[in-house]
C-alpha cells in the first residue's frame, strides 16, 4: 500500500510506547508534510543520543557523561540512595527538592507474577553497589505503587536486609494513588509522600 521507506519508518514508530498503526501513519506523513527541515532536525536529535548518551558507571541514570554530573557532586548526600525503575523518575523527585541524595535507576521492574528478575533489570548492579560502598546509610524505594512496584519493593528489602541488617530501607509515604506513575504525580503530593518515607 505505501512504499517500503514509508512502511519501514511507520513500523518503526510503532515500536513506541502508546504507538499503535494509526498514529505511527500520522507521524510519518506530518514528518513527510513538514519538510526536509523538521525531518533532519529529528535525524540530528537521534544521531545525538546514539552518539553522546551512555548509562553512568554508578546509578545507571542515563548522561552524556559517566559518572554522571549527580553521581559525582560533592553537593550530594552519597549516604542515602534513592531507587527508582525509571530514569524519567528522577526529574519527577528532583522538582520536589525534598531530598538531596543520590540514585540507583533499576530500569524495570520484577515480575509480579513469578517473581523474577527481568535480564534488563540493575537489581545486581544494586547490590553490587552496596557492598562496594559501606558509607552508605538509607536506601529509599521510590517506585510506583502498583503491583509490579510493590512486588520489586518487597524483593529488594529481602536482598538489602541480607546485604547490611543495618541499612534504613524506607518508602515513599502513602498518598500517592495505587496504580499510578510517579512522573504525573504532582510535586506537592511527592514532596510530602518523600518527607514521611517510613
Amino acid at each position: 500500500m505505501y512504499s517500503r521507506s514509508i512502511t519501514n519508518l511507520i513500523n518503526a514508530f510503532k515500536h513506541l510506547p502508546s504507538v499503535g498503526a494509526r498514529t505511527a501513519e500520522r507521524y510519518v506523513f506530518y514528518l513527510l508534510k513538514s519538510g526536509k527541515g523538521d525531518v533532519n532536525e529529528l535525524k540530528l536529535a537521534l544521531e545525538q543520543i546514539l552518539t553522546n548518551t551512555r548509562s553512568c558507571e554508578i546509578c545507571w541514570n542515563f548522561a552524556d557523561i559517566t559518572p554522571c554530573p549527580i553521581c559525582t557532586s560533592k553537593d550530594r548526600d552519597h549516604t542515602t540512595i534513592c531507587v527508582v525503575a525509571d530514569p524519567q523518575d528522577i526529574p519527577a523527585l528532583e522538582k520536589t527538592g525534598a531530598i538531596n541524595c543520590v540514585y540507583h535507576v533499576l530500569r524495570g521492574t520484577v515480575d509480579p507474577l513469578n517473581n523474577l528478575e527481568k535480564r534488563t533489570t540493575k537489581i545486581k548492579e544494586l547490590m553490587t553497589r552496596l557492598k562496594k560502598d559501606k558509607q552508605i546509610k538509607e536506601i529509599i524505594l521510590a517506585l510506583n505503587p502498583d503491583m509490579a512496584g510493590e512486588t520489586t519493593m518487597l524483593y529488594l528489602e529481602n536482598l538489602l536486609k541480607k546485604i547490611n541488617s543495618n541499612l534504613k530501607i524506607t518508602r515513599l509515604a502513602r498518598g500517592l494513588p495505587m496504580g499510578s506513575d510517579l512522573q504525573y504525580a504532582d510535586e506537592i503530593t511527592l514532596g510530602s509522600a518523600l518527607k514521611n518515607r517510613q
